[in-house]
């Protein structure tokens, strides 16, 4: 261990040396020397004896088309199953626990059904839980559907004060792209994507909630803070998206970001801005449904900017399908920090997506041996990932116990 210190101080002190050979600025020297400190230990945490040997297991099987996961605060895990069960996990014996009664009904038809759920930041002190579904509409409505979202307190196994708090206007025909992942704010407040519900004229149009991502306070309630648009201020955060099924907040910046489904090609993971426009139907790097995949063929050219914002990360010329993601911040694999992960529904892998002051500097297929589908993926309390399969299961990789 102590050659490897000696090593390791070997290594900082011809870094620093070289960045300070440089012609750059002092900021520049400082951010530079950070960032090299980083790359070292994260080696160093790599090469040490302590790191241990990873593991991957099924935790569950059975689970019956399985979309969204939160964890509780008493190692127990909720999961949404497409058709309308809520189901509770206890993760210390790997066993379903229960069914939580209460639910109101949902809209199961393609796409849509009981879909991401998220606990509140709160619930130790008021256990409320929320989860968004495809919603039937009433009246002149009722053989359409929209995504809302609904809240209520988790008592026991039973959900009780149920509100619906959001409904995406207005309802549609189609059974597909109802988006739908929830993700709560460093600040409290909470985010709902919303999908295009394949209603192209309408994702541009500010009266509409179609292809959008709302901000909405807990009760439902506006944030006085949201962004201001032609149209004035509402629940709209941003616009220009096709079919967000990912959403994750960075955990240092406290930035939204979203995974978004192409047409033929185009997935795009997005760092979303409060009153950004990101451009679809208009611009995208995929391509229309039956025109041959290529450059030729990207939607309004594939360059987003200056009209609208770029992603930070696409596919072409095929789909991967990205799904549900999760940045890693855990200390079990420390050679992932910084790192986004992003499910894959065609491309039937995990991605890790290597990130560097917000930007992509790499990324890697993970899991294609599993040639799984799969849906949604968290860290853990315990810093492992945990991940759920359209084929309905529930798997984590951790790091097993040191060999002795």
């Amino acid at each position: 261990m102590l050659a490897q210190s000696i090593a390791f101080a070997s290594l900082l002190a011809l870094g620093s040396q070289a960045l300070a050979q440089q012609s750059i600025s002092e900021e520049e020297a400082q951010e530079s020397h950070t960032a090299f400190q980083s790359m070292l230990l994260r080696i160093a945490a790599m090469q040490s004896s302590s790191i241990r040997p990873a593991q991957l297991v099924t935790l569950s099987e059975g689970l019956d088309s399985p979309w969204g996961m939160a964890f509780l605060p008493d190692d127990r895990l909720l999961v949404t199953e497409k058709g309308g069960v809520l189901t509770i996990l206890d993760l210390r014996g790997n066993k379903l626990v229960a069914s939580v009664e209460g639910l109101p009904p949902v809209v199961t038809r393609g796409q849509g059904g009981l879909l991401d759920i998220a606990v509140d930041p709160s619930f130790d002190s008021d256990p409320w839980v929320y989860w968004s579904y495809s919603e039937a509409g009433t009246g002149d409505a009722a053989r359409q559907s929209g995504t809302a979202v609904a809240r209520g307190r988790l008592q026991s196994d039973r959900l009780e004060d149920i509100t619906v708090i959001y409904r995406q206007l207005p309802k549609g025909s189609s059974n597909g792209h109802f988006g739908s992942r929830l993700a709560f704010g460093l600040d409290g407040t909470l985010f709902v994507t919303l999908g295009d519900r394949r209603s192209l004229s309408l994702v541009q149009d500010l009266a509409t909630g179609i292809g959008k991502v709302v901000r909405i306070n807990r009760d439902g309630s506006l944030p006085a803070d949201n962004p201001e648009f032609a149209n004035g201020r509402s629940a709209l955060w941003s616009l220009g998206h096709r079919n967000p099924q990912g959403a994750a907040i960075h955990p240092v910046t406290g930035e939204l970001w979203l995974s978004e489904h192409g047409p033929q090609g185009g997935d795009e993971i997005n760092r979303v801005a409060g009153g950004g426009d990101y451009g679809w139907p208009t611009i995208s790097y995929g391509c229309e449904y039956g025109e041959p995949v290529g450059a030729a063929c990207q939607i309004g050219g594939g360059v987003h900017a200056p009209d609208f914002l770029e992603p930070i990360s696409y596919w072409v010329p095929v789909s991967t399908a990205p799904a549900g993601i999760s940045f890693y911040t855990g200390t079990q694999f420390p050679e992932w920090q910084e790192s986004l992960f992003v499910a894959a529904l065609a491309g039937r892998s995990l991605w890790r997506i290597a990130l560097s002051n917000g930007q992509q500097i790499g990324r890697e297929a993970l899991f294609t041996e599993l040639d799984e589908r799969i849906r949604d993926v968290s860290q853990g309390p315990d810093g492992a990932l945990y991940f759920l399969t359209d084929s309905g299961k529930l798997m984590r990789y951790s790091r097993s116990a040191a060999p002795e």
